[in-house]
């Protein structure tokens, strides 16, 4: 009698990955594991939502090219957000752990490293904790919740095709 649209569905699987990026920048006890199954969920239900409701705003006839798409959102995805945010705040912050391990009044020098405040080259940068993601978690974990807006105003602006395709809609 009553259908939901596709894009709450996408919304919530935005909501889950939100919940999941923000326990893991927490690093609660545990919240490792929590947030890995919690991002994979809403992974997997948002890449198994978003072309469904694809062909149904769009339709068919231009699917394929469409669907083409949307699978380079994933990789461009990772090149973005691994290749240059994740990679350069993670570099900040090991350069932030380096200069104080190597800081005259810091840690003692150990095994090749010096207390020059310059790192040796055969030394590489090491973040250590949970410092080193969690700006890049607080981040997705924005992103998502920006997604979840959008996907609300997705709901406004297509109750009425919703509504031609499946009658009433609860939105």
């Amino acid at each position: 009698e009553y259908a939901y649209p596709r894009p709450i569905a996408l919304a919530v699987s935005q909501v889950i990955m939100t919940i999941g990026h923000f326990s893991v920048a927490m690093a609660f006890p545990g919240a490792m594991y929590i947030g890995t199954l919690l991002i994979g969920l809403g992974y997997g239900a948002h890449w198994a939502i978003v072309p469904a409701a694809a062909s149904e705003l769009f339709g068919l006839k231009n699917f394929g090219a469409l669907y083409n798409f949307l699978t380079l959102a994933n990789p461009a995805g990772s090149l973005v957000f691994s290749g240059l945010i994740a990679s350069t705040i993670y570099d900040h912050e090991a350069e932030k752990q380096a200069q104080i391990d190597h800081h005259p009044w810091g840690s003692l020098a150990i095994l090749g490293r010096t207390t020059l405040g310059m790192l040796n080259v055969e030394d590489s940068l090491k973040c250590v904790g949970a410092v080193c993601f969690f700006v890049t978690l607080i981040i997705m974990s924005g992103l998502c919740i920006l997604a979840v807006m959008l996907s609300m105003i997705l709901v406004y602006r297509t109750k009425t095709v919703y509504a031609n395709l499946y009658g009433k809609a609860r939105s």
